[in-house]
């Protein structure tokens, strides 16, 4: 006895020290990460305020010099005119500068609403690009948010899962055809303008080709671009970040509920965000609110409408009390695997070009994926004693979220102070942040979604460089335009599923939810 007591003190010494010794590599993790922070900060810093300066001032001391050069060598000049314009005929140099005419200032004024152009103005790169971002993030969706979330559900309720995602991939699909585009990325009109679009894109009318003519649709937000190519590109946006959601309230809710939710939420709380923000007259993008390709639109969007699904909806029967052993974490990485590459289309083309932009786009992106699976991986392992796939699979995620609204305004290094950051913040957001918060959010919606959101929302304001975008970052306007989106969002997801709950049950069964809500809602089971 004496033995067996001897043995467990050294046992609990020895388990002890190995505690320490995690929590001692922890702090050294946190250290070093914060050191990368603050260098990246300084230089930063110093960047904003002699780099661009002087680099501007030498540009523009350099390209006086060459005019002067061309002036003194050249009699007459040549104007270049943009592809597709029709070239002026040059003034004599003594002749006096004539007033343009009317048609000459209508070809030149920029476009302020959707119209019909000269399809020679089209740009094919441009278009060839657009079409295949378009695809690469419609596979995000299908199958890649099927297959990640799906492997992480029970087995009983895999089917459920998937189905809810195509299901919401085809309803979306129609009602951004129907209306949901139109409010989202039209001008709209009067007072209401800055807050909704108009109705002249209804049933994608408009998005006109006309082959005798030459004549082809085009946004005015991307006139290098067919408009319906525009349109269905913001169409695969519209249907991930209610796919996102499901996540949420996996495993117990009604799938006709389902349905009749994400329809309103879609057209109610989706569609007038992007407008806010994306649309040139929207009062986000007036404010100058910097969201490259959907930090605020998508992911905060998403991840705090799941977690009032959560509240709203109440938890899984046994949750806390019982494993929830997910199905298949081979499918989840496969899923997440699709996320990564297919984030190329989303955050790259929105570039809405073939360009350098996007080159650097793509970049950055990969860069903070890479920093936050490793950051989620080292502090799962220091905290919990082991990494884990499933870790590795949410931090990539979150690495991905953080980048999304700054990846046009940022620089590699700076994306790799997103990835580390969005790492550590989102699997506290997924443990200690979700747990205080005592709501069954079953695949983390809002802890990657909406804390990676924040962040990275939050430090393109501190990173976005006037050098590659133009733009200036402001912590204080990012966090308004923030703010407001996880408000409205708030409020207006409350608000469709109190009318959701009146037309249906929002809830399966007790009964229902035991078997597994695969056989209950659709009579199907996963093979063994």
């Amino acid at each position: 006895m004496w033995h067996d007591l001897c043995l467990l003190v050294t046992e609990s010494n020895d388990w002890v020290e190995m505690k320490v010794g995690h929590l001692m590599l922890l702090k050294q993790v946190v250290a070093s990460a914060f050191c990368v922070v603050v260098s990246l900060l300084v230089q930063q810093a110093a960047a904003q305020t002699v780099g661009p300066s002087g680099a501007l001032q030498a540009s523009a001391t350099t390209a006086s010099v060459i005019a002067t050069n061309a002036a003194a060598s050249e009699p007459e000049k040549t104007s270049v005119s943009p592809p597709g314009a029709a070239s002026a005929p040059v003034a004599s140099p003594t002749a006096p500068a004539s007033a343009p005419t009317p048609a000459a200032s209508a070809a030149a004024a920029p476009l302020t609403r959707p119209g019909l152009v000269g399809a020679d103005t089209i740009n094919g790169a441009d278009t060839a690009w657009m079409m295949t971002s378009t695809a690469l993030v419609l596979l995000m969706t299908l199958p890649g948010i099927a297959l990640f979330y799906g492997g992480m559900v029970r087995k009983k309720n895999v089917i459920n899962t998937m189905a809810c995602v195509v299901a919401i991939c085809a309803v979306v699909s129609l009602l951004w055809f129907a209306v949901g585009y139109s409010i989202a990325f039209t001008p709209g009109s009067g007072a209401l303008s800055p807050y909704i679009g108009g109705t002249e894109r209804l049933w994608f009318a408009g998005l006109d080709y006309v082959k005798d003519t030459q004549k082809v649709a085009v946004s005015h937000i991307a006139p290098n671009i067919p408009e319906s190519v525009y349109a269905m590109y913001q169409l695969t946006f519209a249907i991930i970040t209610a796919a996102l959601v499901v996540g949420a309230f996996v495993e117990r809710m009604r799938f006709s509920a389902m349905l009749i939710f994400m329809s309103l939420w879609t057209l109610v709380v989706y569609a007038p965000i992007a407008h806010w923000v994306w649309e040139p007259n929207g009062w986000l993008a007036r404010m100058g609110v910097l969201d490259f390709a959907g930090g605020s639109v998508v992911h905060i969007n998403a991840g705090i409408a799941g977690l009032v699904c959560a509240y709203a909806i109440g938890p899984r029967r046994g949750y806390g009390e019982e494993p929830f052993p997910p199905f298949n974490l081979g499918l989840t990485m496969a899923g997440a695997s699709m996320l990564w590459v297919g984030w190329f289309g989303f955050n790259a083309g929105s570039a809405v070009a073939a360009d350098g932009r996007a080159g650097l786009a793509m970049a950055v992106t990969h860069i903070a994926a890479a920093a936050g699976a490793l950051s989620w991986m080292l502090a799962e392992w220091v905290v919990r004693g082991r990494p884990s796939l499933l870790g590795l699979c949410s931090g990539l995620v979150a690495g991905l979220v953080a980048i999304t609204p700054a990846a046009g305004f940022v620089s590699p290094r700076s994306a790799l102070v997103f990835g580390l950051v969005a790492g550590l913040a989102c699997y506290w957001g997924a443990t200690a942040l979700k747990r205080a918060l005592d709501a069954d959010d079953s695949l983390d919606v809002f802890g990657v979604h909406g804390i990676g959101g924040l962040v990275g929302a939050l430090l393109t304001g501190v990173f976005a460089s006037k050098t590659i975008s133009g733009a200036e970052g402001s912590v204080l306007t990012q966090a308004i335009g923030a703010g407001a989106v996880l408000l409205y969002s708030l409020l207006m997801t409350g608000l469709v599923l109190w009318i959701t709950s009146r037309l249906v049950n929002l809830r399966v069964s007790d009964a229902a939810e035991a078997e597994g809500i695969d056989v209950s809602q659709h009579a199907e089971r996963i093979g063994v």
